[in-house]
C-alpha cells in the first residue's frame, strides 16, 4: 500500500500560541473521491484503510488455505479408498502370491478407472514397474512386500493428516488476525463517532 502525506493549513490560529495550525492528511493509492482524485484521509481514516487492506489480504489467504485443505482432504479420501481396495482384493484371494499394480484397476473413489500403479505413482508412494508380493518370496529388486506396500499408503496418510492439522492451526491464526483487523476498524469508527457527537453537542 502506497501512502503519501501532505500538510494543509487549517486557516485558524492556536488559542494558546496564536500560531496558525496545520494538519497532516494522507493519500492512499486507490482511495479516491467522486471525481477520481485521491481522497485526503485523516490519521484515523488512514488506519482504517490499512486495516481493511490487511483484512482483505488475510481473507484471500484464508480462501487459499481452505482450498488447500479441501484438496488434502480429497487426497486422504483417495488414499483410504485405495488402501481398502487393495485389502479387499487380497482378502478375496490370499493364495495369489503376487499382485500386479499395473493391471489391477481401481473401481471406486478418486482414482476410479485408473490402475493402482497410476494412483500410487500420483501419490508418490511407488516408482515405475513396482508391484507388491503377498509373502516373503520377493521376486525382483523392484518388488515390495504386501505389508510394506500398505505401510507406505498409511505413512502417506499420516503425512496428509499431519499437514491438515498444521493447516488448521494456520487457518485459525489467519482468521484471528483478520478478525482483529475488523475489530480495530470498528473501534476507530466508534471513537470517531464519539468525537463527532461531542462536537455536535458542544455547538
Amino acid at each position: 500500500m502506497s501512502i503519501n502525506v501532505d500538510t494543509i493549513d487549517l486557516s485558524m490560529a492556536s488559542p494558546e500560541t496564536g500560531e496558525y495550525l496545520t494538519a497532516n492528511v494522507y493519500f492512499v493509492a486507490g482511495v479516491t473521491d467522486a471525481t477520481g482524485a485521491l481522497r485526503p484521509l485523516s490519521i484515523g481514516q488512514l488506519v482504517m484503510a490499512i486495516c481493511l487492506q490487511r483484512a482483505a489480504d488475510l481473507e484471500s489467504r484464508i480462501i487459499e488455505k481452505m482450498a488447500e485443505m479441501e484438496a488434502t482432504s480429497e487426497k486422504l479420501t483417495s488414499l483410504t479408498e485405495l488402501e481398502q481396495g487393495v485389502v479387499d482384493y487380497y482378502a478375496t484371494d490370499p493364495s495369489d502370491h503376487a499382485y500386479n499394480l499395473a493391471t489391477h484397476t481401481v473401481t471406486t473413489g478418486y482414482y476410479a478407472g485408473q490402475t493402482c500403479q497410476y494412483a500410487l505413482r500420483a501419490e508418490g508412494i511407488i516408482g515405475d514397474g513396482v508391484r507388491y508380493v503377498r509373502n516373503d518370496s520377493v521376486q525382483s529388486s523392484q518388488d515390495i512386500l504386501y505389508s510394506d506396500f500398505v505401510s507406505g499408503i498409511e505413512s502417506k496418510m499420516d503425512e496428509k493428516n499431519s499437514f491438515s492439522q498444521q493447516s488448521m492451526i494456520e487457518l485459525q491464526s489467519l482468521t484471528n488476525k483478520r478478525d482483529q483487523s475488523y475489530d480495530m476498524v470498528s473501534n476507530i469508527l466508534k471513537s470517531l463517532n464519539t468525537v463527532m457527537t461531542g462536537i455536535v453537542n458542544n455547538t
